[in-house]
């Protein structure tokens, strides 16, 4: 699984975790983006391109979401 894969799926748990709320999906993926980078070695880490699914909730582009 590639570092994009990796924070569109904690971005999706945080979503599942506050209630699937509508709206944040911004902040979700930021806030998978810190987490992420806080867990992988120096060498993984670098610039992260917004999220590829903008304007939909992290589930969106999920089997079930």
């Amino acid at each position: 699984m590639d570092r994009v894969d990796r924070i569109r799926q904690r971005a999706h748990e945080i979503w599942e975790r506050e209630g699937r709320p509508d709206g944040r999906q911004q902040e979700h993926w930021d806030q998978a983006v810190q987490e992420i980078e806080s867990e992988s070695p120096e060498a993984e880490r670098g610039p992260v391109a917004p999220d590829p699914a903008a304007g939909s909730d992290p589930a969106a582009n999920r089997p079930g979401g």
